[in-house]
């Protein structure tokens, strides 16, 4: 992913992660800065049809891709969760009444604000997990990803076709992953996310598990979710709905986070 990613809990099931420097003149800057956006422009013949309509469904990858930030927030059990990541360069902060983890651009750190030892989520995976899974479909335009029609899915009565994402080798930590978008064929909005786990050992990392997408919020033109909801799975299908993933707070724009908020505090450790 890739850039990405952890469980943060067995029943949450991760993905793995697949996851600058000033420049010497604003000129520069904003060159480099626009792009994202022009790439967009030229690269969406490379995309298939019906994902670029999925794109387009969700506000459109150009509009995406001239987004600079994206923040938002969680519940968790001790407390809110807030994320900030830089949507150019990956580096992201989670921050929360106990625990503060980034990713510098090269390495994630861990600043545990208690006396008590941190009991979270890995912060190798775990600083920009949820970030993957909120920033579908649009996250699914990186480099190094291969497509191809996927077999549909059936559930409760209506059937999605299904967009199938692999991994060219050395991108991201586990390119043996699988993921299977599948929208409505009607009006192409994302309803379903399918994966394997190739992170977590014991499990069968052929099946795929699953979230629903469907409950969309408009944040500055694009569709991103509300809420996102693990299934238990069996056979390659989903069976019962979990407890959702609730987004609140929801900040996208075109001006970049400031820099150094991404940066390793002293009393923080960076993590292997």
């Amino acid at each position: 992913m890739r850039k990405i990613l952890y469980t943060l809990s067995l029943g949450l099931f991760l993905f793995s992660c697949k996851s600058e420097t000033k420049t010497e003149t604003q000129t520069v800057t904003n060159e480099a800065e626009k792009a994202p956006t022009e790439k967009a422009v030229k690269e969406t013949n490379k995309y298939p049809e019906n994902l670029t309509k999925v794109f387009k469904a969700h506000g459109g990858l150009e509009l995406w891709k001239s987004m600079r930030s994206l923040e938002y927030t969680q519940e968790k059990p001790d407390g809110k969760e807030v994320t900030t990541t830089d949507l150019y360069n990956r580096k992201a902060l989670l921050t929360s009444q106990n625990y503060a983890i980034g990713f510098d651009g090269q390495k994630p750190w861990l600043l545990n604000k208690t006396d008590k030892e941190y009991k979270g989520y890995d912060p190798k995976f775990g600083y920009n997990l949820m970030f993957y899974f909120y920033t579908m479909p649009f996250i699914l335009s990186d480099d190094g990803i291969k497509f191809s029609e996927a077999e549909a899915l059936t559930f409760e009565g209506v059937t999605y076709p299904g967009i199938k994402i692999s991994y060219d080798n050395g991108v991201g930590a586990t390119p043996e992953d699988i993921y299977v978008l599948y929208y409505n064929a009607e009006t192409f909005k994302m309803e379903w996310l399918g994966y394997t786990v190739n992170f977590v050992p014991g499990i069968d990392t052929k099946e795929l598990h699953f979230r629903r997408y469907g409950d969309w919020q408009e944040v500055n033109g694009l569709l991103l979710p509300n809420t996102i909801t693990g299934y238990g799975f069996k056979n390659d299908r989903p069976t019962t709905p979990k407890t959702p993933n609730v987004f609140t707070d929801v900040k996208l724009s075109t001006t970049a986070p400031d820099a150094a908020m991404f940066v390793k505090p002293e009393q923080a450790n960076f993590v292997d």
